[in-house]
């Protein structure tokens, strides 16, 4: 089973210009994505270099490329402390006869280690797990500002979605779609995150309290994420609990979102909502479905910076009345859509119609995990996830 990645067509155009660098959590396709490119588009003329294979590495810090090859692949360079400094001098020096992918489990726009800056070398892509519309090998036209475009539902769309939300959106999983091997796979999983990726980079001497945060966060999922709660659980310092959470963010592990801010509300201005990259690690249907949806907007509003060049961002709505919305979709900090996800409809949340009304917010979404709905209430639009998935990447 072989899954045409959605970044396949941006990165091979952006490789005419500059490196690409492709970051995102361990195990969800970097390498494969890079590969799969050199096959396509490069007719297999790529050399693979992984910073982890010790031949690989004598080769890297030997400048020694393949003078046959078109493609330099690089894997896991960021833990070479002079990774910079090095990219730096091979793109000026071959930039004319090599293109160069970097791949890499840290978030590769952010480390910096020393060394001289890469600024316009590169394009940076965060590769996200499979959505959607990725697993069924579609995709709909995305209008920023106009409203999303649904396809009519399919009884495939509601069964791929239930995979989805069971399995989560990594490679290995979705093909497998294995209760045990999910299993084995979310334990081992953790323990290479703390004890290889982060071990290798980050400055941490307490790996296993660390690992005991890995086990806290997931309960934290779709609420509001207070450092000092955390602080009491593990019996540690505020800078500390701040440290830790930062690091399993760098390193894809969880990602956060932030109250948008407006004069037009009286909104929260410190407080983050977390969320997970593997949403299969949890067990309670409401955040769990809430993840998928969240999961799902952020890889919107990454394609639309990465690929597009757009300036969007993902939020959620939540003032001091504590009125809140799961989920607003910005376009040059202007409110584009918001989205409440529910496991099932009820009623309208009343929160929809109030920060609708004064954000002048154009698209209102209840997105809810029951079947085949479809209808406006209150020009608010209720819509099975299944079908509402459809409208994204």
């Amino acid at each position: 089973m072989v899954i045409k990645r959605y970044l396949e067509k941006a990165v091979s155009n952006d490789l005419q210009e500059k490196m690409v660098f492709v970051g995102g959590p361990r195990q969800v396709g970097k390498t494969t994505l890079a590969l799969s490119v050199g096959n396509k588009f490069y007719s297999n003329k790529y050399a693979y270099l992984n910073w982890d294979n010790r031949d690989d590495r004598k080769t890297i810090l030997n400048s020694s490329l393949r003078a046959d090859k078109k493609l330099i692949i690089f894997d896991e360079i960021h833990k070479y402390r002079d990774w910079k400094n090095y990219l730096k001098g091979e793109y000026d020096k071959y930039k004319d006869r090599f293109r160069i992918i970097v791949t890499g489990s840290a978030r590769l726009d952010l480390y910096k280690k020393g060394g001289d800056s890469l600024l316009g070398r590169y394009y940076y892509y965060r590769l996200n797990p499979f959505s959607l519309n990725e697993l069924l090998g579609k995709s709909e036209k995305v209008n920023v500002f106009k409203e999303l475009e649904f396809p009519s539902a399919k009884k495939e769309d509601k069964e791929a979605f239930d995979m989805l939300l069971k399995f989560g959106g990594f490679p290995e999983i979705i093909i497998k779609q294995s209760e045990k091997t999910l299993r084995r796979w979310h334990n081992q999983r953790v323990d290479r995150l703390i004890k290889e990726d982060i071990r290798d980079i980050e400055n941490v001497r307490d790996l296993s309290a660390l690992q005991i945060l890995v086990e806290i966060l997931p309960e934290r999922v779709g609420s509001l994420l207070s450092l000092n709660s955390l602080r009491e659980d593990l019996r540690v310092t505020h800078k500390t609990i701040s440290f830790w959470v930062d690091i399993l963010e760098r390193f894809y592990y969880h990602f956060r979102i932030y109250s948008f801010r407006s004069s037009k509300i009286k909104s929260l201005r410190k407080e983050s909502k977390i969320y997970l990259w593997d949403w299969s690690e949890l067990k309670d249907e409401g955040p769990k479905f809430e993840n998928i949806i969240a999961s799902h907007l952020l890889k919107f509003c990454h394609f639309l910076v990465d690929s597009e060049g757009y300036k969007a961002n993902l939020y959620y709505l939540r003032d001091i009345e504590k009125r809140e919305v799961d989920f607003l979709v910005t376009i040059d900090e202007k409110p584009w859509f918001s989205v409440e996800a529910k496991t099932s409809f009820k009623k309208i949340p009343t929160s929809l119609k109030y920060f609708r009304d004064r954000l002048k917010i154009p698209f209102v979404y209840e997105v809810v995990n029951d079947n085949d709905i479809d209808f406006l209430k209150d020009d608010i639009r209720v819509i099975s996830a299944n079908k509402f998935l459809r409208g994204l990447i």
